[in-house]
């Protein structure tokens, strides 16, 4: 079961789906330094990570990965 969650942070998706990730420890080192230099949270940057990735592999998708459906 997904736990989904209502986000008003200005992205562009409303709902989210929590997960927990494991990083070693060196890049969970520089996630954290990122985030305390850009004054955001963690999550913040790994989000914003994984929109780059996505977008970099499925261009198509982007900017917006979901149809009007899903809102």
């Amino acid at each position: 079961m997904h736990a989904l969650s209502k986000r008003n942070d200005g992205a562009a998706h409303e709902r989210s789906v929590r997960a927990s990730i494991s990083f070693p420890e060196d890049q969970y080192q520089v996630l954290e330094k990122i985030a305390a230099e850009n004054k955001v949270s963690l999550a913040w940057v790994v989000r914003d990570a994984i929109d780059g990735y996505l977008k970099s592999k499925w261009p198509l998708l982007a900017p917006d990965t979901h149809t009007k459906d899903d809102k």
